[in-house]
Protein backbone atom coordinates (compact mmCIF):
# COMPACT_ATOMS: atom_id res chain seq x y z
CA UNK A 1 0.00 0.00 0.00
CA UNK A 2 2.98 2.33 0.18
CA UNK A 3 4.39 4.29 3.12
CA UNK A 4 1.15 6.14 3.85
CA UNK A 5 -1.80 4.03 4.95
CA UNK A 6 -5.20 5.13 6.13
CA UNK A 7 -6.50 1.60 6.73
CA UNK A 8 -4.78 -1.63 7.56
CA UNK A 9 -5.83 -4.63 5.42
CA UNK A 10 -7.90 -6.12 8.23
CA UNK A 11 -9.65 -2.82 8.90
CA UNK A 12 -10.48 -2.36 5.23
CA UNK A 13 -12.11 -5.77 5.06
CA UNK A 14 -14.28 -5.04 8.10
CA UNK A 15 -15.47 -1.78 6.53
CA UNK A 16 -16.21 -3.40 3.17
CA UNK A 17 -18.12 -6.30 4.71
CA UNK A 18 -20.24 -3.86 6.70
CA UNK A 19 -21.45 -1.89 3.67
CA UNK A 20 -25.24 -1.98 3.31
CA UNK A 21 -28.10 -0.11 1.67
CA UNK A 22 -30.03 2.48 3.68
CA UNK A 23 -33.66 3.57 3.20
CA UNK A 24 -34.00 7.19 2.09
CA UNK A 25 -35.59 8.02 5.45
CA UNK A 26 -32.39 7.01 7.28
CA UNK A 27 -29.98 9.16 5.25
CA UNK A 28 -28.09 11.43 7.62
CA UNK A 29 -28.80 9.18 10.63
CA UNK A 30 -26.07 8.02 12.98
CA UNK A 31 -25.68 4.65 11.27
CA UNK A 32 -25.69 6.24 7.83
CA UNK A 33 -23.06 8.79 8.93
CA UNK A 34 -20.82 6.00 10.14
CA UNK A 35 -21.05 4.27 6.77
CA UNK A 36 -20.39 7.57 4.97
CA UNK A 37 -17.21 7.99 7.00
CA UNK A 38 -16.23 4.40 6.23
CA UNK A 39 -16.80 5.00 2.52
CA UNK A 40 -14.64 8.12 2.64
CA UNK A 41 -11.83 6.10 4.23
CA UNK A 42 -12.19 3.36 1.60
CA UNK A 43 -12.26 6.03 -1.09
CA UNK A 44 -9.06 7.70 0.10
CA UNK A 45 -7.30 4.36 0.59
CA UNK A 46 -8.27 3.24 -2.92
CA UNK A 47 -6.78 6.47 -4.34
CA UNK A 48 -3.60 5.97 -2.31
CA UNK A 49 -3.30 2.39 -3.56
CA UNK A 50 -3.77 3.47 -7.18
CA UNK A 51 -1.29 6.35 -6.77
CA UNK A 52 1.57 4.10 -5.70
CA UNK A 53 0.67 1.51 -8.39
CA UNK A 54 0.79 -1.43 -5.99
CA UNK A 55 -1.82 -4.02 -5.11
CA UNK A 56 -5.31 -2.59 -4.80
CA UNK A 57 -7.03 -4.45 -1.97
CA UNK A 58 -10.09 -2.15 -1.82
CA UNK A 59 -11.08 -3.15 -5.33
CA UNK A 60 -10.40 -6.82 -4.53
CA UNK A 61 -12.38 -6.67 -1.29
CA UNK A 62 -15.40 -5.08 -3.01
CA UNK A 63 -15.42 -7.88 -5.57
CA UNK A 64 -14.79 -10.68 -3.06
CA UNK A 65 -17.62 -9.60 -0.76
CA UNK A 66 -20.05 -8.71 -3.55
CA UNK A 67 -20.42 -5.07 -2.49
CA UNK A 68 -20.31 -3.33 -5.88
CA UNK A 69 -24.12 -3.72 -6.31
CA UNK A 70 -24.52 -2.17 -2.84
CA UNK A 71 -22.48 0.84 -3.90
CA UNK A 72 -24.58 1.25 -7.06
CA UNK A 73 -27.81 1.11 -5.05
CA UNK A 74 -26.53 3.66 -2.54
CA UNK A 75 -25.43 5.91 -5.41
CA UNK A 76 -28.88 5.91 -6.98
CA UNK A 77 -30.60 6.26 -3.60
CA UNK A 78 -28.71 9.44 -2.73
CA UNK A 79 -29.31 10.75 -6.27
CA UNK A 80 -33.04 10.30 -5.66
CA UNK A 81 -32.80 11.90 -2.21
CA UNK A 82 -31.16 14.96 -3.77
CA UNK A 83 -33.89 15.23 -6.39
CA UNK A 84 -36.94 14.51 -4.23
CA UNK A 85 -36.15 15.37 -0.58
CA UNK A 86 -33.40 18.00 -0.59
CA UNK A 87 -35.57 20.53 -2.54
CA UNK A 88 -38.21 20.24 0.21
CA UNK A 89 -35.64 21.46 2.77
CA UNK A 90 -34.76 24.39 0.54
CA UNK A 91 -38.41 25.47 0.33
CA UNK A 92 -38.97 25.54 4.10
CA UNK A 93 -38.61 29.22 4.94
CA UNK A 94 -38.30 28.84 8.71
CA UNK A 95 -35.66 26.08 8.47
CA UNK A 96 -32.48 27.88 9.51
CA UNK A 97 -30.06 25.21 10.75
CA UNK A 98 -27.24 26.24 13.06
CA UNK A 99 -24.85 24.39 10.78
CA UNK A 100 -25.55 22.96 7.30
CA UNK A 101 -22.62 20.56 7.32
CA UNK A 102 -24.72 17.49 8.28
CA UNK A 103 -26.91 18.11 5.21
CA UNK A 104 -23.83 18.80 3.11
CA UNK A 105 -22.49 15.36 4.00
CA UNK A 106 -25.57 13.72 2.46
CA UNK A 107 -25.34 15.95 -0.61
CA UNK A 108 -21.65 15.06 -0.92
CA UNK A 109 -22.31 11.32 -0.50
CA UNK A 110 -23.07 10.90 -4.21
CA UNK A 111 -19.71 12.45 -5.12
CA UNK A 112 -17.92 10.13 -2.68
CA UNK A 113 -19.47 6.98 -4.16
CA UNK A 114 -18.98 7.93 -7.83
CA UNK A 115 -15.37 8.83 -7.03
CA UNK A 116 -14.80 5.40 -5.48
CA UNK A 117 -16.46 3.70 -8.45
CA UNK A 118 -14.30 5.71 -10.86
CA UNK A 119 -11.18 4.50 -9.03
CA UNK A 120 -12.09 0.81 -8.91
CA UNK A 121 -13.99 0.39 -12.22
CA UNK A 122 -10.67 0.62 -14.04
CA UNK A 123 -10.50 -3.11 -13.30
CA UNK A 124 -12.76 -5.26 -15.48
CA UNK A 125 -13.57 -7.69 -12.68
CA UNK A 126 -15.24 -4.84 -10.77
CA UNK A 127 -17.58 -4.13 -13.67
CA UNK A 128 -18.37 -7.84 -13.96
CA UNK A 129 -19.09 -8.07 -10.24
CA UNK A 130 -21.74 -5.35 -10.57
CA UNK A 131 -23.95 -8.05 -12.13
CA UNK A 132 -27.45 -6.82 -13.02
CA UNK A 133 -26.87 -3.42 -11.40
CA UNK A 134 -24.58 -2.45 -14.30
CA UNK A 135 -27.86 -1.67 -16.12
CA UNK A 136 -28.79 0.78 -13.38
CA UNK A 137 -25.30 2.28 -13.49
CA UNK A 138 -25.53 2.77 -17.27
CA UNK A 139 -28.84 4.58 -16.79
CA UNK A 140 -27.30 6.70 -14.03
CA UNK A 141 -24.38 7.71 -16.26
CA UNK A 142 -26.78 8.48 -19.12
CA UNK A 143 -28.82 10.80 -16.87
CA UNK A 144 -25.70 12.66 -15.75
CA UNK A 145 -24.24 13.06 -19.24
CA UNK A 146 -27.57 14.17 -20.70
CA UNK A 147 -27.75 16.93 -18.09
CA UNK A 148 -24.13 17.83 -18.82
CA UNK A 149 -24.90 18.28 -22.53
CA UNK A 150 -28.04 20.29 -21.71
CA UNK A 151 -26.07 22.49 -19.33
CA UNK A 152 -23.42 23.08 -22.01
CA UNK A 153 -26.11 24.36 -24.33
CA UNK A 154 -27.18 26.88 -21.68
CA UNK A 155 -23.80 28.51 -21.15
CA UNK A 156 -21.80 25.95 -19.19
CA UNK A 157 -21.51 24.96 -15.52
CA UNK A 158 -22.45 27.36 -12.72
CA UNK A 159 -19.72 29.55 -11.30
CA UNK A 160 -18.55 29.30 -7.72
CA UNK A 161 -19.22 32.85 -6.61
CA UNK A 162 -22.20 33.18 -4.31
CA UNK A 163 -24.32 36.18 -3.44
CA UNK A 164 -23.44 38.20 -0.36
CA UNK A 165 -27.11 38.08 0.65
CA UNK A 166 -27.58 34.33 0.32
CA UNK A 167 -28.47 32.31 3.42
CA UNK A 168 -26.77 29.02 4.41
CA UNK A 169 -29.32 26.84 2.61
CA UNK A 170 -28.96 28.90 -0.59
CA UNK A 171 -25.20 28.51 -0.30
CA UNK A 172 -25.69 24.77 0.07
CA UNK A 173 -27.86 24.69 -3.05
CA UNK A 174 -25.08 26.46 -4.94
CA UNK A 175 -22.53 23.95 -3.70
CA UNK A 176 -24.80 21.10 -4.78
CA UNK A 177 -25.06 22.58 -8.30
CA UNK A 178 -21.29 22.87 -8.57
CA UNK A 179 -20.93 19.33 -7.29
CA UNK A 180 -23.27 18.02 -10.02
CA UNK A 181 -20.81 19.15 -12.69
CA UNK A 182 -17.96 17.19 -11.12
CA UNK A 183 -20.19 14.16 -10.54
CA UNK A 184 -21.14 14.13 -14.23
CA UNK A 185 -17.46 14.15 -15.23
CA UNK A 186 -16.82 11.20 -12.90
CA UNK A 187 -19.81 9.42 -14.44
CA UNK A 188 -18.21 9.88 -17.87
CA UNK A 189 -15.10 8.05 -16.68
CA UNK A 190 -17.18 5.24 -15.15
CA UNK A 191 -19.11 4.87 -18.41
CA UNK A 192 -15.87 4.64 -20.37
CA UNK A 193 -14.67 1.82 -18.07
CA UNK A 194 -17.96 0.01 -18.63
CA UNK A 195 -17.41 0.21 -22.40
CA UNK A 196 -14.00 -1.41 -21.86
CA UNK A 197 -15.96 -4.51 -20.82
CA UNK A 198 -18.22 -4.52 -23.87
CA UNK A 199 -17.14 -8.07 -24.77
CA UNK A 200 -18.48 -9.41 -21.47
CA UNK A 201 -21.60 -7.27 -21.01
CA UNK A 202 -25.02 -8.86 -21.26
CA UNK A 203 -27.14 -8.38 -24.37
CA UNK A 204 -29.56 -6.36 -22.27
CA UNK A 205 -26.82 -3.95 -21.22
CA UNK A 206 -25.54 -3.57 -24.78
CA UNK A 207 -29.06 -2.95 -26.03
CA UNK A 208 -29.60 -0.37 -23.29
CA UNK A 209 -26.41 1.47 -24.25
CA UNK A 210 -26.78 1.32 -28.02
CA UNK A 211 -30.50 1.21 -28.76
CA UNK A 212 -32.32 2.72 -25.78
CA UNK A 213 -29.84 5.52 -25.03
CA UNK A 214 -27.84 5.66 -28.29
CA UNK A 215 -24.70 6.47 -26.33
CA UNK A 216 -22.46 6.98 -29.39
CA UNK A 217 -24.58 9.98 -30.41
CA UNK A 218 -24.55 11.34 -26.85
CA UNK A 219 -20.77 11.00 -26.69
CA UNK A 220 -20.22 12.95 -29.89
CA UNK A 221 -22.48 15.67 -28.48
CA UNK A 222 -20.03 15.84 -25.58
CA UNK A 223 -17.09 16.08 -27.98
CA UNK A 224 -18.78 18.96 -29.77
CA UNK A 225 -19.60 20.94 -26.61
CA UNK A 226 -16.53 19.86 -24.56
CA UNK A 227 -18.05 21.24 -21.30
CA UNK A 228 -14.74 20.70 -19.47
CA UNK A 229 -13.05 23.32 -21.68
CA UNK A 230 -13.75 27.03 -21.99
CA UNK A 231 -12.26 30.33 -23.12
CA UNK A 232 -11.72 33.04 -20.51
CA UNK A 233 -10.08 36.29 -21.52
CA UNK A 234 -8.82 34.71 -24.72
CA UNK A 235 -7.10 31.90 -22.78
CA UNK A 236 -8.01 28.22 -22.93
CA UNK A 237 -9.03 26.70 -19.61
CA UNK A 238 -9.72 23.06 -18.78
CA UNK A 239 -11.43 21.55 -15.74
CA UNK A 240 -9.32 19.01 -13.91
CA UNK A 241 -8.76 18.14 -10.28
CA UNK A 242 -11.91 20.03 -9.19
CA UNK A 243 -10.63 23.33 -10.62
CA UNK A 244 -10.33 25.30 -13.85
CA UNK A 245 -6.74 25.55 -15.09
CA UNK A 246 -5.32 27.82 -17.77
CA UNK A 247 -3.65 25.71 -20.46
CA UNK A 248 -0.30 26.98 -21.72
CA UNK A 249 -0.15 27.49 -25.53
CA UNK A 250 2.47 24.73 -25.80
CA UNK A 251 0.07 22.28 -24.09
CA UNK A 252 -3.09 23.06 -26.05
CA UNK A 253 -2.58 20.24 -28.54
CA UNK A 254 -2.30 17.74 -25.71
CA UNK A 255 -5.36 15.53 -25.35
CA UNK A 256 -7.16 16.18 -22.07
CA UNK A 257 -8.10 13.23 -19.89
CA UNK A 258 -11.82 13.79 -20.38
CA UNK A 259 -11.58 14.14 -24.16
CA UNK A 260 -9.58 10.92 -24.11
CA UNK A 261 -12.30 9.16 -22.13
CA UNK A 262 -14.90 10.15 -24.75
CA UNK A 263 -12.76 9.01 -27.67
CA UNK A 264 -12.00 5.65 -26.05
CA UNK A 265 -15.67 5.07 -25.19
CA UNK A 266 -16.63 5.91 -28.78
CA UNK A 267 -13.99 3.53 -30.08
CA UNK A 268 -15.32 0.73 -27.88
CA UNK A 269 -18.97 1.31 -28.83
CA UNK A 270 -18.41 1.72 -32.57
CA UNK A 271 -15.62 -0.73 -33.35
CA UNK A 272 -15.90 -3.68 -30.97
CA UNK A 273 -17.44 -6.72 -32.72
CA UNK A 274 -20.04 -7.18 -29.96
CA UNK A 275 -21.25 -3.59 -30.23
CA UNK A 276 -21.20 -3.53 -34.03
CA UNK A 277 -23.44 -6.58 -34.06
CA UNK A 278 -26.00 -4.73 -31.90
CA UNK A 279 -25.75 -1.11 -33.06
CA UNK A 280 -28.23 -0.18 -35.76
CA UNK A 281 -26.74 2.57 -37.94
CA UNK A 282 -29.97 4.25 -38.99
CA UNK A 283 -29.94 7.37 -41.13
CA UNK A 284 -30.47 9.40 -37.93
CA UNK A 285 -27.50 7.78 -36.15
CA UNK A 286 -25.25 8.13 -39.22
CA UNK A 287 -26.20 11.77 -39.65
CA UNK A 288 -25.57 12.62 -36.02
CA UNK A 289 -22.22 10.82 -35.92
CA UNK A 290 -20.89 12.41 -39.06
CA UNK A 291 -22.27 15.85 -38.33
CA UNK A 292 -20.76 16.14 -34.88
CA UNK A 293 -17.53 14.26 -35.44
CA UNK A 294 -16.84 16.68 -38.26
CA UNK A 295 -18.34 20.12 -37.77
CA UNK A 296 -16.70 23.01 -39.61
CA UNK A 297 -19.78 24.96 -40.62
CA UNK A 298 -19.40 23.46 -44.11
CA UNK A 299 -20.53 20.20 -45.67
CA UNK A 300 -18.53 17.17 -44.61
CA UNK A 301 -16.42 15.03 -46.96
CA UNK A 302 -14.40 11.85 -46.31
CA UNK A 303 -11.20 13.89 -46.54
CA UNK A 304 -12.43 16.34 -43.93
CA UNK A 305 -13.46 13.53 -41.60
CA UNK A 306 -9.97 12.05 -41.71
CA UNK A 307 -8.49 15.51 -41.23
CA UNK A 308 -10.47 15.95 -37.98
CA UNK A 309 -8.50 13.07 -36.49
CA UNK A 310 -5.19 14.92 -36.66
CA UNK A 311 -1.73 13.38 -36.53
CA UNK A 312 -1.29 14.93 -33.09
CA UNK A 313 -4.40 13.18 -31.81
CA UNK A 314 -3.44 9.87 -33.46
CA UNK A 315 0.04 10.06 -31.93
CA UNK A 316 -1.57 10.21 -28.48
CA UNK A 317 -4.23 7.56 -29.18
CA UNK A 318 -2.93 5.42 -32.07
CA UNK A 319 -5.97 3.11 -31.99
CA UNK A 320 -8.08 5.99 -33.29
CA UNK A 321 -6.63 5.29 -36.73
CA UNK A 322 -9.14 2.41 -36.86
CA UNK A 323 -11.92 4.85 -35.97
CA UNK A 324 -10.69 7.14 -38.73
CA UNK A 325 -11.02 4.30 -41.24
CA UNK A 326 -14.45 3.39 -39.88
CA UNK A 327 -15.70 6.96 -40.33
CA UNK A 328 -14.39 7.15 -43.87
CA UNK A 329 -16.15 3.87 -44.64
CA UNK A 330 -19.33 5.09 -42.93
CA UNK A 331 -19.75 7.89 -45.47
CA UNK A 332 -20.16 5.23 -48.18
CA UNK A 333 -22.30 2.83 -46.16
CA UNK A 334 -26.02 2.44 -46.70
CA UNK A 335 -28.08 3.13 -43.61
CA UNK A 336 -30.14 0.43 -41.95
CA UNK A 337 -33.83 0.53 -41.09
CA UNK A 338 -34.60 0.32 -37.37
CA UNK A 339 -34.60 -3.26 -36.13
CA UNK A 340 -37.93 -4.69 -35.07
CA UNK A 341 -36.68 -7.85 -33.40
CA UNK A 342 -38.70 -9.11 -30.46
CA UNK A 343 -36.18 -9.35 -27.66
CA UNK A 344 -36.82 -10.09 -24.00
CA UNK A 345 -34.52 -7.80 -22.05
CA UNK A 346 -33.80 -6.95 -18.45
CA UNK A 347 -34.50 -3.41 -17.38
CA UNK A 348 -32.93 -1.33 -14.57
CA UNK A 349 -34.96 -1.67 -11.42
CA UNK A 350 -33.28 0.27 -8.57
CA UNK A 351 -34.61 3.74 -9.45
CA UNK A 352 -38.14 2.49 -10.15
CA UNK A 353 -38.19 0.38 -6.99
CA UNK A 354 -37.03 3.25 -4.77
CA UNK A 355 -39.52 5.63 -6.36
CA UNK A 356 -42.34 3.11 -5.93
CA UNK A 357 -41.45 2.51 -2.27
CA UNK A 358 -41.27 6.23 -1.44
CA UNK A 359 -43.85 7.77 -3.78
CA UNK A 360 -45.99 10.28 -1.90
CA UNK A 361 -43.65 10.19 1.12
CA UNK A 362 -41.15 12.89 0.17
CA UNK A 363 -42.67 15.53 2.47
CA UNK A 364 -42.89 13.05 5.35
CA UNK A 365 -39.27 11.97 4.88
CA UNK A 366 -38.15 15.60 4.85
CA UNK A 367 -40.19 16.40 7.99
CA UNK A 368 -38.73 13.42 9.84
CA UNK A 369 -35.16 14.35 8.88
CA UNK A 370 -35.66 18.01 9.76
CA UNK A 371 -36.81 17.07 13.25
CA UNK A 372 -34.54 14.13 14.04
CA UNK A 373 -31.47 14.31 11.80
CA UNK A 374 -30.62 17.82 10.61
CA UNK A 375 -31.31 19.80 13.77
CA UNK A 376 -28.48 18.51 15.99
CA UNK A 377 -27.52 20.02 19.32
CA UNK A 378 -24.25 21.87 19.89
CA UNK A 379 -22.87 18.81 21.67
CA UNK A 380 -23.82 16.53 18.77
CA UNK A 381 -22.09 18.90 16.34
CA UNK A 382 -18.92 18.87 18.44
CA UNK A 383 -18.89 15.07 18.50
CA UNK A 384 -19.48 14.93 14.77
CA UNK A 385 -16.72 17.47 14.17
CA UNK A 386 -14.33 15.23 16.08
CA UNK A 387 -15.26 12.27 13.87
CA UNK A 388 -14.82 14.36 10.72
CA UNK A 389 -11.35 15.40 11.89
CA UNK A 390 -10.45 11.73 12.42
CA UNK A 391 -11.79 10.73 9.00
CA UNK A 392 -10.23 13.53 6.98
CA UNK A 393 -6.64 13.21 8.13
CA UNK A 394 -4.58 16.07 6.73
CA UNK A 395 -1.60 13.93 5.70
CA UNK A 396 -3.90 11.64 3.72
CA UNK A 397 -5.86 14.49 2.13
CA UNK A 398 -2.62 16.10 0.98
CA UNK A 399 -1.38 12.78 -0.43
CA UNK A 400 -4.52 12.23 -2.53
CA UNK A 401 -4.88 15.88 -3.59
CA UNK A 402 -4.35 16.25 -7.35
CA UNK A 403 -2.44 19.54 -6.97
CA UNK A 404 -1.02 22.05 -4.53
CA UNK A 405 -3.53 23.65 -2.11
CA UNK A 406 -5.61 26.59 -3.36
CA UNK A 407 -6.87 29.61 -1.46
CA UNK A 408 -10.42 29.05 -0.18
CA UNK A 409 -11.31 32.66 -1.06
CA UNK A 410 -9.60 33.52 -4.37
CA UNK A 411 -8.40 30.08 -5.61
CA UNK A 412 -4.78 31.24 -5.99
CA UNK A 413 -2.03 28.80 -4.97
CA UNK A 414 -1.91 28.83 -1.18
CA UNK A 415 0.84 28.28 1.35
CA UNK A 416 -0.86 29.30 4.64
CA UNK A 417 -3.32 27.14 6.56
CA UNK A 418 -5.99 28.27 9.03
CA UNK A 419 -4.19 28.09 12.39
CA UNK A 420 -7.36 27.23 14.33
CA UNK A 421 -8.78 24.24 12.41
CA UNK A 422 -5.91 23.46 9.99
CA UNK A 423 -8.47 22.59 7.30
CA UNK A 424 -8.67 25.62 4.98
CA UNK A 425 -5.81 27.14 2.97
CA UNK A 426 -5.20 30.80 2.10
CA UNK A 427 -2.71 32.74 -0.01
CA UNK A 428 -2.65 35.73 2.34
CA UNK A 429 -4.08 37.13 5.56
CA UNK A 430 -6.47 39.44 3.67
CA UNK A 431 -8.21 36.49 1.96
CA UNK A 432 -8.53 34.67 5.26
CA UNK A 433 -10.24 37.67 6.86
CA UNK A 434 -12.64 38.05 3.93
CA UNK A 435 -13.51 34.34 4.06
CA UNK A 436 -13.99 34.19 7.84
CA UNK A 437 -17.73 35.00 7.78
CA UNK A 438 -18.32 31.85 5.70
CA UNK A 439 -15.67 29.65 7.31
CA UNK A 440 -16.01 30.76 10.94
CA UNK A 441 -18.68 28.39 12.30
CA UNK A 442 -17.20 25.29 10.68
CA UNK A 443 -13.74 26.34 11.85
CA UNK A 444 -14.81 26.72 15.48
CA UNK A 445 -16.61 23.37 15.48
CA UNK A 446 -13.64 21.57 13.92
CA UNK A 447 -11.25 23.12 16.44
CA UNK A 448 -13.54 22.16 19.33
CA UNK A 449 -13.79 18.62 18.02
CA UNK A 450 -10.01 18.41 17.75
CA UNK A 451 -9.55 19.58 21.36
CA UNK A 452 -12.13 17.05 22.53
CA UNK A 453 -9.95 14.13 21.44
Amino acid sequence: MGDLELLLPGEAEVLVRGLRSFPLREMGSEGWNQQHENLEKLNMQAILDATVSQGEPIQELLVTHGKVPTLVEELIAVEMWKQKVFPVFCRVEDFKPQNTFPIYMVVHHEASIINLLETVFFHKEVCESAEDTVLDLVDYCHRKLTLLVAQSGCGGPPEGEGSQDSNPMQELQKQAELMEFEIALKALSVLRYITDCVDSLSLSTLSRMLSTHNLPCLLVELLEHSPWSRREGGKLQQFEGSRWHTVAPSEQQKLSKLDGQVWIALYNLLLSPEAQARYCLTSFAKGRLLKHLHHTGLHWTPLQLRAFLTDTLLDQLPNLAHLQSFLAHLTLTETQPPKKDLVLEQIPEIWERLERENRGKWQAIAKHQLQHVFSPSEQDLRLQARRWAETYRLDVLEAVAPERPRCAYCSAEASKRCSRCQNEWYCCRECQVKHWEKHGKTCVLAAQGDRAK
